[in-house]
């Protein structure tokens, strides 16, 4: 099971990872063509430039049309030509607004002189006008290109994972709610019958301890069945004081462990607590994690069970003295088929999160762990 979460981590880097180099060629390719494309517009201007220049000095043998042609066949990148004072004669491919004209060039001939270094155009040796120009808006788009494609590329994978996980997600839960109500109905029946031979041996030895703890392990059975049974219905919660459901808890665990165990549960004196649960599932959900506690710590150690209130929530610490985990696992752990047991089958706390999130509308994660030290398992849930 944890081969199969590593796989699927190592997936998701692979994918990522494939995300990224496209975008990486992509933005290589789309700017050496745009910087084709800018020494394109350069030589482009250079002759547009050179043009001008001869039709201000054309004579009666000068071939007018040619050079206009020359001037019209620019319709993308946008001139102006400034005197030497920066004063605006003519401009080319430049959308004027309706007011403020000369404002408008004068910030139009300053971008443009920032951006790059204008062309001289002499007519004479006392006079001299230059042009300024900028690229056009296909070498614009071209620069911002791969970072809408970046920004699409991202989109669609977001999209993919959402997708991908919700429609695992849903798989997941029909998964539990059908192996559940499976499990609950084939136990059903060997528990019903069970049952009636504790009745009736208790009928004939009524005195027999050794019934008693039988008709109370069958008892547990029958519940555990009706906890399966509750999986994928819609929650039944009650008002419940929080004392009664722990102990009853700790008390289970507690006689079914080694006395190298030290189980306490801390609870705030005089204090009443009572919040909506589940009571059947939410014990489980208590019993799995000290008995997750309990194999950590090797069967001898230490667990402790802190309550405390706050305003709108209670908190419920479990900490034991256990082996404890890395950080990176404090999420994975709570992966459906994640374990580190030989033989787990890696459900118990995916299906913890389920009842504690989704039913009781709680929270529950990894407070803090430290390898050989020991984990703090913290469990909220709302007062009302």
């Amino acid at each position: 099971m944890k081969k199969i979460h590593q796989t699927n981590q190592m997936l998701k880097f692979i994918f990522i990872a494939v995300a990224v180099i496209i975008v990486v060629v992509s933005t290589i390719f789309t700017n050496r063509l745009a910087e084709k494309l800018s020494n394109e517009e350069t030589k482009k201007i250079e002759i547009w430039a050179d043009a001008t220049k001869q039709l201000l000095l054309a004579d009666e043998n000068t071939d007018i049309n040619f050079l206009l042609s020359i001037i019209e066949d620019n319709t993308t990148i946008p001139v102006i030509m400034t005197d030497e004072n920066d004063i605006m004669l003519s401009y080319r491919n430049i959308k004027v607004p309706k007011s403020n004209d000369s404002i408008f060039f004068q910030n139009k001939i300053d971008k443009f002189k920032n951006a790059r270094q204008g062309i001289v155009v002499k007519l004479d040796d006392d006079i001299q006008q230059f042009i300024y120009y900028d690229e056009s808006s296909l070498l614009k788009q071209l620069h911002i290109f791969p970072y809408i494609q970046f920004g699409i590329i991202f989109l669609f994978f977001i999209i993919v994972i959402l997708a991908f996980s919700s429609t695992k997600k849903a798989e997941q839960n029909q998964v539990w709610v059908g192996l559940s109500k499976e499990t609950a109905h084939q136990l059903g029946t060997p528990i019903s019958s069970l049952l009636a031979w504790t009745e009736l041996l208790k009928a004939r030895h009524r005195d027999d301890k050794l019934l008693l703890d039988m008709e109370k392990d069958v008892k547990r059975l029958s519940i555990i069945a009706e906890r399966f049974s509750k999986i994928g219905s819609k929650p039944d919660l009650k008002p419940t004081e929080l004392h009664s459901a722990l102990s009853n808890a700790v008390s289970y665990i507690r006689n079914r462990t080694s006395n190298k165990v030290s189980i306490s549960l801390h609870y705030p004196e005089n204090t009443h607590i009572e919040i909506p649960l589940n009571v059947p599932l939410f014990e489980w959900v208590i019993e799995n994690l000290c008995k997750n506690a309990i194999d950590a710590m090797n069967g001898s150690g230490k667990l402790d069970l802190n309550v405390k209130t706050e305003e709108k929530e209670t908190i419920i610490d479990i900490t034991d003295t256990g082996k404890g985990m890395e950080r990176k696992f404090h999420k994975a752990i709570f992966t459906p088929g994640y374990t580190t047991k030989e033989r787990g089958w890696g459900l118990g706390l995916s299906l913890a999160k389920r009842i504690i999130e989704e039913y009781h509308k709680g929270k529950i994660f990894v407070k803090q762990s430290e390898v050989n030290v020991g984990t703090t398992f913290r469990i909220i849930l709302p007062r009302s």
